[in-house]
């Protein structure tokens, strides 16, 4: 007999349960606990909202994670309805009281549906908050010096776990009324935590932050907004693995505003994430790099107006000598020497995976100078140095290098000199001129048995 036919048989059987939905929500009352994992999974891809609406009161699990179930546009109102249905108070009428204690609507690639039950006495989620006041493991602590009698008379603790977009849109303000309808139908007892949060221009975000508590949050990006209310939000966040920050405005790298902004950087000792885009830092990167913790992972400085003297310094910080990306991009090299950036990629050589410095007007004479260097970092797998002003003998050069590195696997390349009639004017590129690099570099990548290496450009 094959092995995958109960299986099957299970598939056909949920599908045609699906089929009749008042029938399934019947059912829920009856069919065995083992069997609402896969029933959900059907339930959440078919799109059946009145069928999931039902699971969510009489979910027989401490928890339910969406996991890495896809989420596009039309499964928002699938998340919707559960938030509506998520029960905050017990539920006498069911046969089948609620268990759900911990609903997580963020997708995540390794999490399962619901968490193995380690006790049955003393349920547990690997994903609850651990940060919050209010989070579900600090409330029950508490409930456990109430009497048995008032405990079933109070609102059952609960959270839900969201990853919040503060864009300004229709969508994401329909969400945000929902969820503060819910916080007030829980009286308080339901505990919004979230994760990561992204915000689009953050003044215009104030009163929604009210309601959440930014102890919980270990992802934060922020996208247009003044440095001194990015430092009022920064104080509340305490647990940060990774901040990102991009055109935010302040008056001067020597006020009072980018030293409080510093002192809370200082303190992260979380932080393996740090990315400032559009962030002038002209001769003051020291003052950054010194308060940074010495595990940083992940380096973003585009757009940041760096100068020779921050890349000096640079070149002798003990914070950039465990990257495992940096992003330099957009920052003009248009000095001699290269010996402090080349001493960066020295000091990195055991970590780097990840290098882009596209648009930097690095010259033949600066990727000469840099090869050695750049043939040293034996884990790079990412290399973007794209729109440099290189020519057809110098990329060539560099790809008889680089195709050694087994590590390496994408390299995206500048359009060399020679292709445009006027280097980098847009309309004066020859793309007849570029499709004979294109052949000429996968013959050359041919030749070397580096077919698994991918050379890509884009043309502006």
């Amino acid at each position: 007999m094959d092995v995958k036919n109960p299986n099957k048989l299970l598939e056909l059987a949920i599908h045609s349960l699906l089929n009749e939905e008042s029938a399934a929500i019947q059912a829920l009352e009856e069919i065995p606990r083992e069997l609402f994992v896969p029933l959900f999974i059907a339930a959440f891809e078919g799109g059946h909202k009145n069928v999931l609406s039902a699971m969510v009161k009489v979910w027989p699990y401490y928890c339910l994670h969406i996991g890495s179930l896809s989420i596009q546009e039309p499964q928002h109102e699938l998340l919707k309805a559960m938030i509506e249905n998520l029960p905050v108070y017990p539920a006498p009428s069911s046969s089948r009281g609620p268990k759900l204690r911990i609903l997580d609507l963020r997708q995540d690639t390794d999490c399962r549906i619901t968490c193995p039950e380690v006790s049955t006495k003393t349920p547990s989620c690997f994903y609850s908050c651990s940060y919050s006041d209010r989070s579900i493991t600090k409330i029950e602590k508490q409930l456990c010096c109430v009497n048995a009698e008032c405990k079933t008379l109070l609102p059952r603790p609960v959270e839900l776990l969201v990853d919040l977009s503060l864009d300004g849109s229709l969508m994401e303000k329909e969400f945000l009324v929902l969820l503060m309808y819910k916080i007030e139908e829980s009286l308080g007892s339901l505990h919004v935590c979230c994760r990561d949060l992204q915000i689009d221009k953050l003044c215009k975000c104030k009163c929604t932050l009210k309601f959440l508590d930014l102890k919980c949050i270990d992802q934060l990006s922020v996208d247009r907004g003044s440095l001194s209310d990015i430092t009022s939000i920064l104080c509340r966040m305490i647990h940060l693995e990774s901040l990102s920050l991009s055109n935010v405005t302040f008056r001067s790298l020597s006020g009072k505003v980018f030293k409080i902004f510093l002192s809370h950087l200082q303190r992260m000792e979380h932080l393996k994430e740090l990315s400032l885009s559009s962030f002038c830092l002209k001769n003051h990167l020291d003052r950054v790099l010194r308060v940074l913790p010495p595990g940083l992972d992940f380096l973003y400085l585009p757009f940041c107006d760096l100068s020779y003297r921050d890349f000096k310094f640079m070149s002798q910080s003990p914070q950039v000598t465990h990257l495992k990306l940096l992003n330099l991009s957009n920052n003009p090299m248009y000095w001699g020497d290269f010996e402090p950036f080349h001493t960066v990629l020295i000091n990195l050589s055991g970590t780097l995976q990840h290098l882009e410095i596209n648009h930097c007007l690095i010259s033949d004479s600066a990727m000469s100078a840099l090869i050695p260097a750049l043939v040293r970092c034996t884990r790079l797998r990412v290399l973007g140095f794209a729109s440099n002003p290189i020519s057809m003998p110098m990329l060539v050069n560099i790809m008889h290098n680089l195709t050694p590195m087994k590590e390496l696997k994408y390299v995206i390349y500048p359009i060399p000199v020679h292709c445009y009639e006027r280097w980098h004017f847009q309309g004066s590129l020859d793309r007849q001129k570029l499709a004979i690099v294109q052949l000429q570099l996968k013959a050359m990548l041919e030749l070397a048995h580096r077919e698994d290496m991918n050379w890509i450009t884009y043309c502006e």
